[in-house]
């Protein structure tokens, strides 16, 4: 196995609101290696969103601690970068210059961002709509966007936050086998917030299901189906077995909760 890069430990997050603190996180515990997809499972509000942030840097726990590479995370960094739900791409910009936003932001090299932006785009197929616009591209395209643009920079760590959700089924289908090959061409270490198990199952070397709020970890499964994983490994028993699994464990929880 190789060295961890994530770590949390104990991680609590308490919000305050008009009807007094709100739980999102109470003593969570998760790692992610190098070089590793992980997926987050979890029920709505267990606070899979809020630990894509304090992974972020936008957001400081309220207990416990979180690592990368060692060092604490206390703010945003340079070597994290984020692929929302939404692309949220600047209409006004071409296709080029939305994935070139991190190069301006951190106040990269141009040269050698734009060489890499390029690269990109040409790795997520997108080679030939460079001079193109938001909305001339669709929905799909534009999240490819959105991850050539969250990998543009060369982060040490990909942080996605169901960027998929918004997508049809067919689409979002097509996506994962995208993301897959993107993945395994870049190399980079992945944290996937979702809430489709299938879609998780399908990308991820392991999953992290979390509780019902507070969120805490109560599953972490590895996923041992072969790579490169194809549209057919979702009819197969393996597949659909550990898909299974996880479906009863909900339906635990929701019971539960």
């Amino acid at each position: 196995m190789s060295e961890i890069l994530l770590r949390a430990q104990g991680l609590g997050v308490t919000y305050a609101s008009a009807r007094g603190e709100v739980k999102a996180l109470e003593g969570l515990d998760a790692v992610l290696h190098q070089g590793e997809f992980l997926s987050v499972l979890g029920p709505s509000g267990c606070g899979k969103s809020t630990l894509l942030k304090i992974a972020a840097g936008l957001l400081n726990p309220s207990a416990g601690r979180i690592t990368l590479a060692g060092k604490p995370i206390s703010g945003p960094r340079p070597d994290v970068g984020i692929v929302f739900q939404q692309p949220t791409l600047l209409p006004w910009q071409s296709t080029l210059d939305n994935v070139l936003l991190p190069i301006r932001t951190l106040r990269r090299d141009r040269v050698r961002g734009r060489a890499r932006a390029l690269e990109l785009l040409q790795l997520v197929g997108l080679e030939t709509f460079a001079n193109h616009y938001p909305g001339e591209l669709s929905g799909g395209m534009q999240q490819r966007v959105g991850i050539a643009r969250g990998l543009v920079h060369d982060p040490t760590l990909l942080l996605m936050d169901e960027p998929f959700a918004a997508l049809d089924a067919m689409t979002r289908e097509h996506m994962m086998l995208e993301l897959q090959r993107i993945w395994m061409a870049a190399g980079k270490s992945i944290v996937f917030i979702t809430h489709s198990i299938p879609e998780a199952v399908f990308l991820s070397d392991r999953i992290v299901v979390l509780s019902a709020r507070p969120g805490r970890t109560i599953r972490d499964l590895a996923i041992d189906l072969p790579r490169p994983r194809t549209v057919a490994t979702m009819g197969e028993a393996r597949f659909n077995a550990i898909c299974n699994d996880l479906r009863s464990l909900f339906t635990e929880l929701v019971h539960f909760d």
